[in-house]
């Protein structure tokens, strides 16, 4: 699950980034022994032949080999670091997932430390590269491809935030945004909307644009990618100015679904400016189920994820991962959200 011809090659360098760090699975090929005699030699264990653990050694210092905290710590015990990386503390999504991550790693005796990405796909690599060295294992969110985590990750285990057990190599904890588009989408039919548009957030999970795109096929709207407006911002004022751009982009538009809350809130605010009553003549849905929701008004009614069992299950991909277990997959890799009626929709 974790190998690829990249990790395969100790010597693989690539032009977009740092060489990869070698690996245990680097040494042991090189040294042509098992990975437990790799894990014994350089732990400086018994019961393994003088001159094998010379080779082992040597292949390790041509490699410059690191063994991670987290290889340390299957041999010696002591206290669990788990790096989360979020991309935006600001946004109030991300703090109810860091309290689930904290919650679940403080029942196990573990430590968490936290850094913030910005978004910036070179924050992320950064934070690989400093917590490879200070966790044992790495919780998070990033927009980078797996080839380019595997280059950072020094041999560390990661588990990917908002990213479905499919979409990548690595552990992951997924949002089914399938099961609640169709809940919402559902919702707005019913109340008899069939001109919808989507407000999508630029560095959001493709899977709730494409959600959208299948419900509205499904029930046979007139609705394509021309009914899509992104906001530069994933923020009430980029939902602002993303909901003025659809309008005059589609002005007989009656329903709104927002890539997350706070871009939903912000299309409210358009719609009052543009002399649009909520949910009168535009209705609004969000996807997060943010607290914020309940003190708008009118109050949002929205797709509610339970954050903080998003953290939990991914320390729970963590603490399989360090047993030595397969990660969850299925349904059980995944939070299904859950439609909130409230008065903007």
């Amino acid at each position: 699950m974790w190998a690829d011809d990249q990790q395969r090659d100790p010597g693989a360098e690539r032009s977009d980034g740092p060489r990869r760090r070698a690996t245990i699975h680097d040494v042991a090929e090189l040294a042509g022994v098992s990975r437990q005699t790799v894990s014994r030699a350089v732990n400086d264990k018994g019961e393994i032949d003088p001159a094998t653990k010379e080779r082992v050694l040597e292949a390790a210092r041509l490699l410059d080999y690191r063994p991670s905290r987290f290889a340390r710590g299957l041999v010696r015990k002591g206290t669990v670091t788990a790096g989360l990386v979020i991309p935006d503390l600001m946004n109030p999504f991300f703090p109810e997932v860091a309290a689930g991550v904290l919650e679940a790693a403080e029942r196990r005796g573990w430590q968490v430390v936290v850094w913030d990405s910005r978004a910036d796909e070179a924050r992320e690599r950064e934070a690989l590269d400093v917590l490879s060295h200070q966790a044992d294992a790495v919780v998070g969110y990033f927009r980078n491809p797996d080839d380019v985590l595997s280059r950072h990750l020094g041999g560390v285990p990661l588990v990917l935030l908002e990213r479905g057990p499919q979409q990548t190599r690595f552990a992951a904890v997924g949002i089914d945004a399938a099961a609640g588009l169709r809940q919402g989408m559902a919702h707005l039919v019913r109340a008899g909307h069939r001109r919808i548009g989507m407000l999508d957030g630029v560095h959001g999970p493709v899977p709730r644009r494409q959600a959208f795109l299948a419900e509205a096929r499904r029930h046979g709207l007139p609705v394509d990618e021309g009914w899509i407006a992104e906001c530069l911002e994933h923020s009430v004022a980029g939902g602002e100015r993303g909901m003025g751009r659809l309008l005059d982009a589609r002005p007989g538009i009656t329903a709104v679904f927002g890539f997350n809350d706070l871009i939903a809130v912000g299309a409210m605010r358009a719609a009052r400016r543009e002399g649009r009553r909520v949910p009168d003549d535009l209705a609004v849905l969000g996807f997060d189920g943010l607290s914020l929701g309940e003190l708008v008004d009118p109050a949002l009614t929205t797709l509610h994820i339970d954050k903080r069992q998003l953290g939990r299950l991914a320390v729970e991909q963590v603490a399989r991962l360090r047993a030595g277990e397969e990660p969850m997959s299925g349904a059980d890799a995944w939070v299904v959200p859950e439609l909130v009626v409230r008065a903007s929709a």
